[in-house]
């Protein structure tokens, strides 16, 4: 059975969107979500050990409680060091959604939509930058207070350079017809794409991904006006956006993984880290 809750508007307390304003059709649409952030160890069975939540104070009980339900039945494929599976601990970052219950109902379910489970460069067994310089914000979206999110699939060369760049998803904090929020979705976009480009990465310098021919990293670029509150201050609190539609991208097909469960400007190598074999809000 899906794990999940049942929550009225006003318990969310989301920041961002305001969801009850905007074209219905996008209205309608609209979600609400939280990443949060721990560590989780797996025996050399790949069964849940145990985990921690970062910052817990921070996070509402109810979420609190349901990944307390979720996490120990999640079974992992088991991590093999030298033939022989052992324990491990990774890092996670998990993606919690909260949904109408139905278009025009003001209560929202609230479920487990992504995870990711592996360490940003760790120990030099991924891929780390370089080189980067981060976008600039476009000046037509900072006019019209547009603010999203573009989740890139980068591949990168055994160079450490980078021989292509896909969108897979921009999510907005606005809310307009289906054509402005096409724009809207490409203003954002394309100065990621451009300037993704000119990134240069460290290799792995160790594990099982050293020898191999290219790679396929996840990173989302956040633009976020500020209004006098820092990124940081909105952990463990609800935040709404418009999801834009998810692309396939033709390089990378088998890229799995969740393209939205990573923290702001993360970097995460696809296909690494630990490797979850059940499914994700099912008990």
């Amino acid at each position: 059975m899906k794990k999940q809750w049942l929550l009225g508007l006003a318990a969310l307390a989301m920041t961002g969107l305001a969801v009850a304003a905007g074209p219905g059709a996008a209205r309608k649409r609209a979600e609400a979500s939280m990443l949060v952030t721990g560590d989780i160890t797996v025996a050399s069975d790949g069964s849940v050990t145990g985990y921690t939540l970062d910052r817990q104070d921070k996070i509402p009980p109810e979420v609190v409680s349901l990944i307390g339900r979720v996490a120990p039945t999640w079974r992992f494929e088991p991590v093999k060091q030298n033939g022989q599976a052992v324990a491990a601990k990774a890092h996670m970052s998990v993606r919690l959604l909260a949904q109408r219950q139905s278009p025009d109902s003001k209560s929202y379910v609230v479920h487990i939509a992504g995870a990711n489970f592996g360490e940003e460069g760790a120990g030099g067994e991924s891929i780390s930058y370089a080189t980067r310089s981060a976008p600039g914000y476009p000046s037509n979206a900072v006019a019209a207070g547009v603010q999203g999110t573009v989740y890139l699939l980068i591949r990168v060369g055994r160079d450490g350079k980078v021989a292509d760049v896909g969108v897979e998803q921009v999510n907005l904090g606005v809310v307009g017809t289906e054509t402005e929020m096409k724009v809207w979705r490409n203003v954002l976009a394309n100065p990621a794409v451009r300037v993704a480009r000119s990134w240069i990465f460290n290799l792995p310098t160790k594990g099982m991904h050293v020898n191999d021919p290219e790679y396929v990293a996840r990173v989302p670029i956040t633009y976020h006006l500020n209004k006098g509150i820092a990124r940081d201050d909105l952990y463990g609190t609800w935040e709404s956006y418009v999801p834009g539609p998810k692309e396939v991208i033709s390089w990378a097909k088998d890229s799995g993984g969740s393209a939205d469960a990573l923290p702001d400007d993360g970097l995460y190598l696809v296909n690494s880290g630990l490797k979850l074999i059940t499914p994700l809000d099912n008990g």
